[in-house]
């Protein structure tokens, strides 16, 4: 991976900056739920307590990005709509390599965009890390790995939502997902391994489909396996039964290759999934919902017109 996937996660979660707090807090109003009622499965040890910081080098748009680690405790928080509700709602996974999250780029001001649009924002703050990659190698070497923790997280999450639909005024067949990064890779994921629970269901939550009704995948990562073909990671194994995606990706991306989006959409168009990309030439990584002077920050606005048309919201 290239070094500005550090900046995201390694940085902010394992000492590169002091943390201002131990653990992450939303904002006022709003309380994180967690989503094991006891110790999650296949609970991992982590270097130590979750922390949550931010580096005084990195920013993005002229802002800092607060970014947390070592999460073991994995929470959800549920924004409601402002003013009018669509019944439709996103989980949003934010990136970070599967080392970190970048919880407000990637997560609080994407439910801000959301929420200002009518539509449920579900934030997940899965467990990180969880993957053994050596993130210092400029090469793919462990690109098969599965995200276990992550995805058993966003499982679960998936199924809690489904399940408390009504009480949150929630259509259950409107719930879609929102990844950027190694979350984009989580949303492939979850868009492709949701006919079984990857752990043992722990009660009727878990009963619920946690197939999504519809996918954004935001400069995802490890979705292609390298070598001249376009060809993609088994661990994702599209069908026609994945949900209709839309796929975002910049030409000079340089932490995740553009490959990743067009192996994916390759994939998703050979099985007859609906699949919308774009595709800019400039842009780079991890922009989130930050405007910046190239076009591809823009993007909200192309989610909102590809909502209406699969019929999740009214155009």
């Amino acid at each position: 991976m290239k070094p500005l996937i550090f900046a995201l996660c390694a940085v902010f979660a394992f000492g590169g900056v002091s943390a201002q707090q131990t653990t992450w807090q939303p904002s006022p109003g709003h309380t994180q739920i967690a989503i094991w009622p006891e110790t999650p499965p296949d609970a991992q040890p982590v270097p130590g307590p979750e922390t949550v910081g931010s580096d005084s080098d990195f920013l993005v748009a002229g802002g800092h990005v607060i970014g947390v680690g070592n999460v073991t405790r994995p929470t959800m928080t549920v924004y409601s709509p402002k003013g009018k509700n669509t019944g439709v709602a996103v989980v949003v996974f934010p990136g970070g390599g599967f080392e970190g999250l970048a919880i407000d780029l990637e997560g609080t001001e994407g439910c801000d965009w959301l929420t200002s649009k009518g539509i449920t924002c579900v934030l997940l703050k899965y467990r990180v890390p969880s993957l053994p990659y050596d993130w210092h190698c400029d090469c793919r070497p462990d690109g098969l790995v599965k995200s276990t923790l992550a995805l058993e997280d966003a499982q679960r999450t998936m199924g809690l939502v489904r399940f408390h639909a009504p009480e949150w005024h929630i259509d259950a067949h409107k719930i879609g997902v929102l990844g950027f990064s190694a979350g984009g890779y989580l949303v492939a994921e979850i868009s492709t391994d949701f006919e079984r629970r990857l752990y043992k269901p722990v009660d009727p939550a878990d009963k619920e489909s946690c197939r999504p009704d519809f996918a954004v995948s935001v400069y995802p990562g490890h979705l292609w396996v390298g070598g001249g073909a376009y060809k993609l990671n088994p661990n994702v194994p599209v069908t026609r039964q994945t949900p209709p995606t839309f796929l975002l990706q910049a030409e000079d991306d340089h932490v995740d290759n553009v490959n990743d989006s067009l192996a994916y959409y390759i994939a998703l168009k050979k099985a007859g999934v609906p699949v919308e990309m774009h595709l800019y030439a400039q842009g780079g990584h991890a922009f989130g919902l930050r405007r910046t002077k190239f076009p591809i920050t823009g993007w909200p606005q192309l989610v909102e017109t590809w909502l209406g048309t699969i019929g999740m919201i009214s155009e």
